[in-house]
């Protein structure tokens, strides 16, 4: 077996000896056990079902009938995976039968339609702007929050629960293809578009803002010129 392989498997034994004190508390059905579970997890959960369901009242939904589910199924949990995966795996699922349910949904971007060009050696085929130290620009830091977080929820709905498990809760890529049941080869891909789809929502951002920028600033000198000619 290749170290790649094992590498799971290893992390998961981690996650489990982690919160083996939870498990045990649920399996036994301690009275603050069901209280335990929504400290440890309860925002982590959140936060995956928002980015897939896109409603903050769906998103409550599911993560309470995840952590039903999670408190009735205790016994099925065996351990071959981390507790966290395990829980990660029921919570993405209510969240998709919920986005299935429900009706008049939008349309999930393609991403080969907005994804940046590359030439036959992988490199980008259309020039690519540094913008990156506007990005670091206090004064801009609210607005290109906004902007990113707006280009999140134009992902489809299996890209965005990739995006949040590997970017904000740090899970590793056999971790997320532990709680998603999926491959660390597809788990490495779609972590991969979602950030070039992101970056290339950024660089339309910027430019757009840059061009704005000089416009304002055009409209502004020709005040001045005016105000100093009178």
């Amino acid at each position: 077996m290749s170290r790649q392989a094992e590498a799971p498997m290893d992390i998961g034994s981690t996650r489990v000896d982690r919160d083996r004190r939870l498990v045990d508390a649920l399996r036994h059905g301690e009275p603050t056990a069901a209280e335990r579970l929504v400290t440890t997890y309860g925002d982590r959960a959140y936060r995956l079902a928002i980015r897939i369901t896109g409603n903050d009242e769906d998103a409550e939904e599911v993560v309470q009938d995840a952590f039903w589910s999670v408190t009735r199924k205790i016994e099925t949990f065996r351990g071959a995976s981390a507790f966290g995966s395990w829980l990660y795996r029921i919570v993405a699922n209510a969240a998709y039968q919920k986005l299935r349910g429900r009706r008049g949904r939008r349309s999930d971007v393609s991403l080969d339609e907005v994804l940046p060009f590359f030439d036959e050696h992988g490199a980008h085929a259309e020039p690519v702007a540094d913008w990156s130290p506007r990005v670091d620009d206090p004064s801009r830091q609210t607005e290109v929050r906004v902007a990113l977080t707006s280009a999140i929820d134009e992902l489809p709905a299996k890209y965005r629960a990739v995006l949040v498990l590997h970017d904000v809760e740090g899970l590793s890529n056999g971790e997320i293809g532990e709680a998603l049941r999926l491959s660390v080869a597809n788990v490495k891909s779609r972590v991969h578009r979602a950030r070039l789809f992101l970056r290339k929502r950024l660089d339309d951002y910027m430019t757009t803002r840059r061009r704005s920028d000089r416009n304002s600033k055009g409209v502004a000198n020709v005040r001045v010129a005016a105000a100093v000619a009178v």
